[in-house]
């Protein structure tokens, strides 16, 4: 993690919907995670209706789900946080580094991060997904993250 430039800029937050503290916490959140092995999407929907912030898999097949609070209200009033377990291997939270990281519920992973990257401050427990799930989840990433990417590559294609 580093200082310097703003995290209002739009680069930080293509989409709009995010607050720039948000915005800021999934790019480095998805840096930490890419160095660490990972592929992250960020809001995918699971098949329980909850939208997961990021979800991530590796090489091996092992699926972690970080949801992204960018302040103590943000966090405070999210109830559903539970809802995103049954859909990983291993659950975390990250934080901006000026917010309280004893306000977190310890039954979670914390994540530390900006811009620019993020820090692993509790590991999250493992809790393996049964096989059934692990491909339904692994088959919703695939397709979302190519869907996606036709997408980038032809943005009329939708109308096929």
């Amino acid at each position: 993690m580093s200082e310097g430039r703003d995290i209002s800029d739009s680069v930080f937050n293509p989409d709009g919907r995010q607050s720039p503290t948000a915005a800021a916490i999934q790019r480095g959140t998805g840096r930490m995670l890419l160095s660490a092995g990972f592929a992250s999407i960020s809001e995918l929907s699971l098949a329980n209706g909850r939208r997961a912030d990021l979800i991530a898999i590796n090489s091996r097949g092992e699926i972690w789900i970080v949801e992204i609070k960018s302040s103590p209200a943000d966090y405070l009033s999210d109830h559903k946080w539970h809802d995103y377990m049954a859909y990983c291997d291993r659950f975390y939270f990250a934080i901006p580094p000026d917010m309280d990281p004893g306000l977190v519920d310890e039954t979670a992973g914390l994540m530390i991060a900006d811009a620019w990257g993020a820090e692993i401050i509790r590991e999250a427990c493992a809790a393996k997904m049964s096989g059934a799930r692990r491909k339904a989840v692994t088959l919703l990433l695939a397709r979302s993250a190519s869907l996606r990417l036709q997408s980038t590559i032809d943005p009329n294609a939708n109308g096929i």
